[in-house]
């Protein structure tokens, strides 16, 4: 018989609501606390830029169970993802879980003795503590701003000039007949860029430190989540826990894996025109695959065509005046500075003693699956297994997670065993894969297969793979196939 707990989600994002209805529909008593006034998360619309859409096509971005609607497109706008998200709570009834306008201000462990974690809680602007036998953390990798600043930013801001991180890009009439310049490289850095330039911006300017691989939504003519996707593309990346045999038939296989990926590069060459811009990236594609690999925002390459997004490789040093001067001495006029610099990874509510427990020196993080570590008992986290299909990712560890906490999965692993998997896993970030060092090292992509195999072993499923081998090789992840894959797994009722 395994005990009902009282457990807190912290978070009502995407990863928030797939840990609340698993524990919920175990049985567990769920008190769910959510900062903002709403679900969503990134999605959430105050914190969402005009145009935002996902990376992941609408079937590869759905719980198992809740297919997004048919007549979104292919790949849906952030208010539609928030309207998906709102008719998931509903479905499962989980907005009866949650507190919204809620702040967890620190955790530690229970004064009384008892496994768990006290919460130190505000709420109405009140401060008050409770007690839980076990938390899922579901803040994600997208919670706190990463604010940074630059020499002379306050006088250019006195006399009229506009610093703004890209979550607070909100309204694209501030742009219009502005000098705009947009600080980074990522899809987010290029969505606001060509954004800015459709709606009336005098001249925009995109300053990124490096050039990487992007990958448009359409390789070729084709569907890329049907080229990148694939059991069959995962396995000819340097996957970690190769068992011997494995290893003799990379290395057997390694030139044809390099001519696939040379014809990949030189395809994308010229379907972006990268060496026209001066955008071809240095490393190879299969070694900088990862979940910060860039989906070219339609209209990113016609707009430098155009002269209406000004790239600049490098940084930037200063402000001076209404310029702002880059690390290679260019200046470049600006009204409106949006620095598209990412979000802070990181659980500041965790006192450091706890934290360093979770976290290396070198910012990697020591997790068991992405999801625990030894030494934080009666503790979790959900949605730390970035990936491109991110919805799906964080429904399958949360469903490992809820019977990890209640000690029922089919291989329960001991300390010695996530000691061992742990120290693997850092090895192999660091020493044979560096590009799976992005995000602290949680980071599942491009091995969707791979952790989903293991996470559903742990689980007993009796069934994993597609019946039909083709399928199963050379097709994207299918989410109600994972549905049936979970079902299959040992079923139990807290009591």
């Amino acid at each position: 018989m395994v005990k009902r707990k009282t457990v807190a989600v912290i978070g009502g994002g995407v990863s928030g609501l797939a840990a609340a209805k698993a524990f919920d529909e175990k049985g567990h008593r769920v008190i769910g606390f959510e900062r903002s006034h709403d679900f969503g998360g990134v999605w959430e619309l105050s914190r969402s830029y005009p145009g935002v859409q996902t990376q992941s096509p609408k079937d590869l971005y759905c719980y198992t169970d809740h297919p997004m609607p048919e007549d979104y497109p292919e790949w849906p706008k952030g208010p539609q993802v928030h309207a998906y998200l709102h008719s998931y709570a509903a479905k499962h009834n989980l907005s009866r879980l949650f507190r919204l306008n809620t702040v967890i201000t620190s955790m530690d462990r229970r004064a009384d003795g008892k496994p768990g974690w006290t919460l130190t809680i505000n709420e109405a602007g009140r401060s008050r503590t409770q007690d839980f036998d076990f938390v899922s953390i579901c803040t994600g990798q997208f919670s706190e701003k990463n604010i940074i600043s630059h020499p002379g930013q306050d006088a250019f801001v006195a006399q009229g000039g506009e610093v703004m991180h890209s979550s607070d890009y909100t309204d694209p009439s501030m742009m219009q007949g502005k000098h705009v310049v947009v600080l980074g490289g990522s899809k987010s850095a290029t969505d606001i860029a060509v954004n800015a330039a459709k709606n009336g911006a005098k001249q925009v300017t995109m300053v990124y430190r490096e050039n990487v691989w992007r990958i448009p939504y359409f390789v070729g003519g084709i569907n890329f989540k049907r080229l990148l996707y694939m059991r069959a593309q995962e396995q000819q990346f340097n996957q970690w826990g190769k068992n011997p045999l494995q290893r003799v038939i990379a290395l057997v296989l390694k030139p044809l894996v390099w001519a696939n990926f040379r014809g990949l590069e030189t395809l994308l060459k010229a379907q972006l025109g990268l060496k026209k811009w001066n955008m071809v990236p240095d490393t190879p594609i299969e070694k900088e695959a990862s979940c910060s690999l860039p989906i070219v925002t339609p209209g990113l390459f016609e707009s430098f065509k155009s002269g209406a997004v000004k790239p600049i490789q490098g940084t930037f040093d200063h402000y001076d005046g209404d310029e702002i001067v880059l690390t290679a001495g260019d200046r470049v006029k600006c009204d409106v500075s949006v620095l598209a610099v990412g979000w802070k990874l990181g659980i500041p509510y965790l006192d450091k003693t706890y934290r360093d427990k979770l976290i290396e020196a070198d910012g990697q993080y020591r997790t068991f699956r992405l999801a625990v570590n030894p030494d934080l008992p009666e503790m979790g986290f959900v949605g730390f297994n970035s990936s491109f299909c991110t919805i799906l990712s964080a429904e399958m560890v949360a469903n490992w997670l809820v019977r990890y906490a209640d000690g029922q999965l089919e291989r329960q692993p001991s300390r010695d065993d996530m000691e061992r998997n742990m120290q693997m896993m850092l090895d192999w970030r660091r020493k044979e894969r560096p590009a799976a060092q992005v995000y602290g090292g949680l980071c599942s992509a491009p091995f969707h297969f791979k952790h989903f195999d293991e996470l559903l072993g742990d689980m007993g499923a009796t069934k994993r793979k597609r019946n039909n081998p083709l399928a199963e090789q050379f097709s994207y992840p299918n989410a109600p196939a994972y549905g049936e894959y979970l079902a299959s797994t040992p079923q139990y009722q807290v009591q």
